[in-house]
């Protein structure tokens, strides 16, 4: 399905393609990506606010013009699942959107690069998966683990941005995150998956649940779940045994409680989903789970970042309090 062609698009430089494209890029999923590059550059030791606030800004964004650019090639599924969209309504075309998303991802690349070249070709190489998702989320095998190694990458560029040059290796902590970060979001996407099972069908999107069901699906998002907290479970405790003085603030308790109460509660609403318009409730303690998470990940490398991580966390909530449509995630 497409646009209709009686709709006259937006002008590029109007306010209202400004508006149209802002709603497209989900700005209340840029905190995903966001608190991906914190806790990357957390790794990097003597990080100061003129080094940290720019990779930050840059992860921030990067999932928006990201999720814009992938939506150029899933108009078909997204007139169904999500007729409101300005791109499915035709108001922006998909070419317009090409334009701004290669400009805003080469922008955030270039804030990533400027610190380490390494960064250059890793963030090449995520645009490229980028424009090339929607070949895997086609096959049942492939979406999760392909979408979960391109944020894998932005996180890995967040330390290196964060370390800046000469690049120190990173310590085993930080794999052990990394991990946390792969199977972490391997569980958003199959998850989100599930809001979108009748309109994948009709566009020949054969995901995992549209494959094989909901209760197979949930049981894969279960093992994604489980890889995400053995991981992190193995890099709290080698966080905190390599230094035996140090304690977790209470902020890092919190953030660590809260993201394993998400987690159990998302996997058990899961297994209850009938229906694509029940999903969103699991879907969205997914992702509370994946940044509280990584929020606490980042205040143990940083513990004078609490209060501010506390405050991101909360724009989140507002910010997803906010959406467009209540059923979509």
């Amino acid at each position: 399905m497409k646009p209709s062609a009686t709709v006259s698009p937006y002008k590029i430089a109007s306010a209202k393609f400004a508006g149209a494209y802002l709603v497209t890029m989900r700005p209340y999923l840029m905190f995903v990506s966001g608190i991906t590059g914190i806790a990357g550059m957390a790794f990097a030791p003597g990080l100061i606010p003129a080094v940290a606030i720019p990779i930050a800004f840059a992860a921030f964004l990067s999932y928006g013009f990201g999720q814009a650019l992938t939506d150029c090639f899933q108009i078909d599924t997204d007139s169904v699942s999500a007729p409101y969209r300005p791109l499915t309504r035709g108001v922006i075309t998909q070419r317009q959107v090409l334009v701004v998303s290669a400009i805003g991802l080469t922008c955030c690349i270039t804030v990533f690069a400027i610190r380490n070249p390494i960064n250059l070709g890793l963030g090449i190489a995520a645009g490229i998966g980028l424009a090339t998702y929607t070949y895997f989320k086609r096959r049942w095998w492939g979406g999760p683990w392909y979408n979960a190694w391109i944020v894998s990458v932005l996180f890995t560029m967040g330390y290196i941005a964060g370390g800046g040059i000469p690049l120190q290796w990173p310590r085993p902590s930080f794999y052990l995150a990394l991990g946390g970060v792969f199977f972490g979001y391997a569980n958003f996407v199959l998850s989100g998956y599930f809001k979108d099972i009748e309109a994948d069908k009709k566009a020949a999107y054969n995901t995992l649940p549209v494959v094989f069901g909901r209760k197979i699906a949930a049981v894969g998002s279960d093992l994604f779940a489980a890889g995400m907290w053995i991981c992190l479970a193995a890099y709290f405790t080698s966080a905190f045994l390599s230094e035996p003085s140090a304690a977790p603030s209470v902020l890092t308790i919190l953030f660590l409680l809260s993201a394993a109460g998400a987690t159990l509660a998302a996997q058990i609403l899961l297994h209850r989903v009938r229906r694509d318009e029940e999903s969103h409730p699991a879907i969205g303690l997914v992702v509370h789970s994946y940044i509280l998470s990584l929020a606490a990940v980042a205040c143990t490398q940083y513990p004078s970042w609490g209060l501010i991580l506390f405050l991101f966390y909360l724009l989140f909530v507002l910010t997803l309090r906010a959406r467009p449509s209540r059923s979509q995630i």
